[in-house]
């Protein structure tokens, strides 16, 4: 027996009946030789670590577009805080941790420049629609190692895929990942937004923090504790009506008071339409996208629409401001 099988063997040996053990998976799009050392979990989560998508999303906006400060959150830190909260949770259940880690490692790997701005800009103008979450999948499945994708198991790739509020994941990581990426947002954006003078403390809704509580670290706390307590040795991933309904009423007070706030997005109109210029143009000159992406379209019969899409999506904010720069103004004006 291998080092990989004696893992597999402790997992069937000690994990709750409800997990995914990494034996029974439903493989990858291509068959593989399996590893010697790591089940095929642990595999696909080091896949994602060293790919580039996950390398560039140290780049790219969260809430707050080129914030002046070393402390707000990127894409690549709400997504290891994603990946933190999920592993607690997922290891407090007996769960696999492995497949937990790798699909909130990859949850994002699909987002834009400017954060939910530049998807919506992208979602508004290709007439194939734009989404983060199969932009996501779309990343580990073709556009990772130049067109080949990253092959990664079923069940890491049901799970970014479903990770939105609306999806519906198979497994049970998977269900853990998409709370945990609402835990995650919730908490660090009301972080982010006291930083940047938006909000204090004191004026969230006290009724969701009499329950909550009163900072970061509680309500934390008191999220992880109520999903473990509600979920454990359960076939589902489930909250307290009381506590569900207070993380929702704080959700929605953040989108009432900081995604829609006009002083925290006063710049996201300038994102957005400099997304679609990009569009516009590397629609009518796609020969001027790198190689790669031209063999997209020529070699893989992918639309030119959506590949101008990937194009941009894998854009980092400062590539995308760079890029317009250099297609629309002219050297003598650039500071």
């Amino acid at each position: 027996m291998n080092i990989r099988e004696m893992a597999e063997q402790r997992e069937a040996d000690y994990l709750s009946p409800y997990a995914s053990l990494s034996r029974n998976s439903r493989g990858r799009e291509r068959e593989e030789p399996p590893c010697d050392i790591r089940p095929v979990y642990q595999r696909d989560r080091d896949r994602i670590l060293h790919s580039k998508a996950f390398r560039r999303l140290k780049h790219k906006t969260q809430v707050f577009l080129l914030p002046q400060g070393d402390h707000y959150r990127t894409r690549l830190t709400h997504t290891l805080e994603v990946a933190q909260t999920a592993r607690t949770i997922t290891r407090a259940l007996r769960l696999n941790e492995d497949l937990a880690e790798a699909i909130a490692l990859g949850h994002d790997l699909g987002h834009t420049p400017f954060g939910h701005a530049g998807e919506g800009a992208l979602n508004e103008i290709c007439p194939l629609g734009f989404a983060h979450y199969e932009q996501s999948v779309r990343v580990v499945e073709l556009l990772e190692k130049k067109g080949e994708g990253l092959n990664l198991t079923w069940e890491v790739r049901d799970g970014i895929r479903n990770h939105r509020t609306s999806g519906h994941p198979s497994t049970m990581e998977g269900k853990i990942v998409r709370l945990s990426d609402k835990i995650a947002y919730i908490n660090h954006d009301i972080d982010d937004a006291e930083r940047a003078g938006i909000l204090s403390e004191e004026e969230l809704p006290e009724e969701f923090c009499l329950l909550l509580g009163h900072s970061t670290r509680e309500r934390l706390n008191t999220l992880i504790h109520d999903i473990v307590k509600n979920s454990y040795d359960k076939p589902d991933i489930l909250m307290s009506p009381e506590i569900a309904g207070a993380m929702q009423g704080l959700r929605s007070f953040l989108f009432d008071h900081v995604y829609y706030n006009p002083e925290a997005k006063q710049e996201e109109r300038k994102a957005r339409e400099m997304i679609q210029e990009l569009y516009r143009y590397y629609n009518r000159h796609a020969d001027r996208m790198p190689k790669e992406y031209l063999e997209l379209i020529h070699q893989k019969n992918q639309p030119q629409e959506r590949v101008v899409c990937d194009y941009i999506a894998g854009m980092t904010d400062q590539y995308a401001i760079d890029r317009f720069a250099e297609i629309f103004i002219p050297k003598a004006w650039r500071g």
